[in-house]
């Protein structure tokens, strides 16, 4: 299920920019972060997926959607200039941003890269 933040919520899972000048991550898993605004065209075209992987990867990635409008604070924070833009937090190490409509392969092969996590292929591999 993907969690809609507001800045208090986002200090306590993603980044407290507020008490930390060096990112640190306060989340337990992973996260893709969805920076949006209801009339985006490509940010309506990017929820199902986002909607899809969060089923798919339930237990493993938390996803997360800060609306730029009401939450103009965290878009300042990440220099937030076009929608969508997905933050992509590894546990460990730094954020990755990636700017406008992402297919879900495209996700996938995120999550495999930045997070060393894969989609289970029905049980093949053990």
């Amino acid at each position: 299920m993907i969690e809609h933040l507001t800045k208090e919520t986002f200090l306590k899972k993603v980044f407290n920019y507020e008490k930390n000048k060096e990112w640190k991550f306060e989340g337990e898993r992973p996260c893709v972060v969805d920076f949006y605004a209801d009339w985006c065209g490509p940010c309506k075209m990017v929820a199902p997926v986002l909607e899809q992987l969060s089923k798919e990867y339930d237990g493993k990635i938390d996803f997360y959607k800060v609306d730029t409008e009401k939450e103009g604070e965290l878009a300042a924070v990440f220099g937030i200039q076009s929608i969508p833009s997905l933050l992509f937090v590894p546990k460990d190490g730094q954020p990755q941003m990636a700017l406008g409509f992402l297919p879900k392969e495209t996700f996938e092969m995120a999550f495999k890269e930045v997070f060393g996590i894969e989609k289970e292929k029905n049980e093949k591999n053990q």
